[in-house]
């Protein structure tokens, strides 16, 4: 059956716009071509098999356009369905998982055996590409417990911790050999010592504990460590918004300073994803995006188009998107 006229017009239309968007793209792959470029992946791109299929997608296509992927992942919705499967009772304060040891097991074993192992298996479905690797290997990240401030008051999570110092060696060997690092988000933890290291910097020393880390905070570190050109942290939002819930009031761009004031008044899901974002453009990351996770490509419309998605953190007295 032959296509009618209009239907061989439609098709050739919808080539033109398709061949549009890869010129539009051309100028941003040859701007990142060679650098490196530091992804977290959570919210709904980690649970919905549509989701989860194009983000593996556009990992390897950022890798084919000569872009250096770097994925730090959660695992959040996994963690707590495997939580409630073995009995351990899920507790949150101040919006961060309490973590007793008996919980550490889960996320240790969830994190690194089963949603990075996934991921890997997805990325590498379309080619041998990806490597897991978590905080632990190689000494990569370095964290030191920490609390939460609820009503005023100090309260104690148990096994969680914050990100302070990343060994980029072991990434950085996976990069080097063209392939894609894909980290979870538990590390060692670290005790400061007496005296500094070389530089002045203060000394640690590992306690043989293990925490669970916040991926966004993690990813930041890493995006600074490895000198990235960009951080991408994957939500279940549009974006930063300046009246929430207005949505008409959907931040596209934010300086570094604008939001250091914003942020005492976020909601306390969003405050890790944009101290994140003002972590990284503070620390030498050209830019750093927060972006719809909810939908299929949006990370590749954030770095590929003129406009962008989401919302974008820039360093002091820069312009548009770029």
């Amino acid at each position: 059956m032959t296509e009618s006229p209009e239907s061989t017009r439609a098709n050739i239309r919808l080539a033109m716009d398709k061949a549009e968007t890869l010129i539009e793209a051309l100028p941003w792959i040859q701007k990142f071509a060679g650098t490196t470029m530091v992804v977290k992946y959570g919210g709904n791109a980690m649970v919905n098999d549509e989701l989860r299929r194009a983000f593996a997608e556009d990992i390897v296509f950022l890798h084919h356009v000569g872009i250096r992927p770097v994925v730090v992942h959660g695992g959040g919705p996994q963690i707590s369905a495997m939580l409630n499967r073995v009995g351990i009772e899920s507790e949150f304060k101040g919006g961060l998982r309490v973590t007793t040891p008996e919980a550490m097991d889960v996320v240790r074993m969830v994190l690194t055996g089963q949603v990075g192992r996934e991921l890997v298996g997805l990325i590498n479905s379309r080619g041998p590409y990806a490597v897991g690797l978590s905080g632990e290997d190689a000494g990569l990240l370095r964290a030191v417990r920490t609390g939460a401030v609820v009503d005023g008051e100090e309260v104690d999570l148990g096994l969680v911790g914050e990100v302070v110092g990343v060994e980029p060696g072991a990434v950085l060997d996976i990069l080097e050999a063209g392939r894609i690092p894909v980290i979870s988000g538990v590390a060692p933890e670290v005790a400061t010592g007496s005296g500094t290291q070389d530089g002045g910097l203060p000394a640690y020393q590992p306690t043989g504990q293990v925490l669970n880390v916040n991926a966004d905070t993690a990813a930041a570190a890493v995006a600074v460590a490895l000198g990235a050109s960009r951080l991408v942290i994957l939500t279940d939002v549009e974006g930063l918004y300046r009246n929430w819930p207005d949505k008409d009031s959907l931040i596209s761009q934010v300086s570094a300073s604008e939001l250091r004031g914003m942020l005492p008044g976020l909601a306390s899901g969003m405050i890790p994803k944009m101290a994140a974002c003002l972590k990284a453009v503070t620390e030498g990351v050209d830019r750093a995006a927060i972006v719809d996770g909810r939908s299929p490509h949006t990370m590749l419309l954030e770095v590929f188009t003129n406009a962008g998605v989401g919302t974008q953190v820039v360093p002091d007295g820069e312009g548009q998107h770029a």
